[in-house]
């Protein structure tokens, strides 16, 4: 058995089989009938069970699905950076996390329309407990990352990652997503966990300094930005809790609700920003900080600053720092008819006789425009 069997994405030979599994699926069923509403099921039926790769599987159906995604919830999406990629390079892209299947798939999207070749992507076992949503995920090229493991097998099982991350990007050639932190993105702050970073480096040679290791991989910092997230009030109940220094515990289908919505809320602009290759600013700080420890520190933080920099700030985020802040500082940035839209979402989803809340909300929203203005204040690493 090969040692990433139970994490692995299918094989191309497995593709038709795993399908055939699926086909009369409730769940694939609404799936595509909100992709192709004009088509009878024969339509789609057929023409998936000719299908026999992942690439043929992404293009055919889940493109047209985000697409039609786009068109029922968003005002559009829009890119930059992408032209820094070249086609036959792999990508190690570290990523904020907001939405659990919008981010890679808008991802995916957006390297397909540049001409440049999908991702691998790393997806937690929490989301595909039930066996069609593991399905799915495989058949979208996701490797699974185990969650809530015992101590004693975390060390294995990052070993595991790590060894499968070395292949796609290097054996393979093929890019690879992973978020910068473990889970989403709740409270606005994108910030590099760096046991991230520390686990993705497990795989490099004995003796090999680990920027150097890093070196190999292209790390390259994505930003993705929503204008409305539309899982925001979903996040109070956490956030509260984080607040109030109180456990938080999710519902039994808390994530499969959050999933559900963050595809069919509304969420009006989203942009993604492709950062810059990193190769020039991991030989700086190899040149100028010494010890494993502080240059994985600086390196995270290099990705944190490209991160933030990079995110599109949208009207919702200024008017949220003004609220917060009970200031007019940006009120140059959006319009009388956009702050009338926030303020009535916001009250609608917030109780406003809580201060608590009312503060985590507007945090959500206005956090990315705090910390793009600490960045500025400092310079950027060479």
């Amino acid at each position: 058995m090969s040692l990433f069997e139970d994490i692995r994405p299918y094989y191309d030979t497995e593709v038709n089989d795993a399908i055939r599994e699926i086909i009369d699926h409730p769940m694939l069923k609404a799936m595509m009938n909100f992709t192709f509403p004009d088509e009878k099921d024969d339509y789609w039926k057929t023409l998936m069970l000719h299908c026999h790769s992942i690439r043929d599987f992404q293009i055919n159906f889940i493109y047209p699905a985000i697409q039609k995604v786009l068109e029922k919830s968003s005002s559009g999406l829009t890119t930059s950076g992408f032209d820094k990629l070249e086609k036959n390079t792999s990508y190690l892209f570290i990523s904020n996390h907001r939405d659990i299947i919008l981010d890679t798939s808008l991802l995916n999207a957006s390297l397909y329309e540049h001409g440049l070749r999908m991702t691998t992507s790393a997806i937690g076992d929490n989301l595909v407990k039930k066996p069609f949503l593991k399905n799915l995920a495989r058949l979208t090229r996701s490797f699974i990352i185990k969650r809530g493991i015992p101590s004693r097998e975390l060390l294995e099982s990052s070993k595991r990652i790590s060894a499968f991350i070395r292949q796609s990007l290097l054996r393979e050639n093929r890019s690879l997503w992973i978020a910068q932190r473990e889970g989403r993105t709740k409270d606005g702050n994108d910030m590099t966990h760096k046991g991230v970073l520390k686990m993705i480096g497990m795989a490099a040679d004995p003796g090999e300094n680990i920027l150097d290791y890093f070196k190999k991989l292209n790390v390259v910092p994505v930003s993705i930005s929503y204008e409305y997230d539309p899982t925001d009030v979903l996040k109070m109940p956490e956030l509260l809790a984080k607040a109030r220094s109180e456990a938080y515990i999710k519902g039994e289908n808390e994530d499969f609700h959050t999933l559900l919505n963050g595809i069919i809320g509304q969420k009006r602009g989203i942009h993604i920003h492709i950062g810059e290759v990193l190769t020039e600013q991991i030989d700086t700080i190899s040149e100028t900080v010494s010890g494993s420890v502080k240059q994985l520190q600086e390196l995270a933080d290099l990705i944190d600053q490209q991160i933030i920099m990079g995110y599109r700030l949208w009207p919702t985020k200024y008017i949220a720092y003004d609220l917060l802040n009970n200031t007019t500082q940006f009120a140059d940035k959006y319009t009388s008819e956009e702050k009338e839209l926030f303020e009535r979402r916001f009250k609608k989803g917030v109780d406003q006789n809580d201060p608590m809340a009312t503060k985590s909300f507007l945090a959500m929203y206005a956090n990315p425009v705090a910390n793009q203005l600490k960045i500025k204040e400092k310079p950027l690493i060479d």
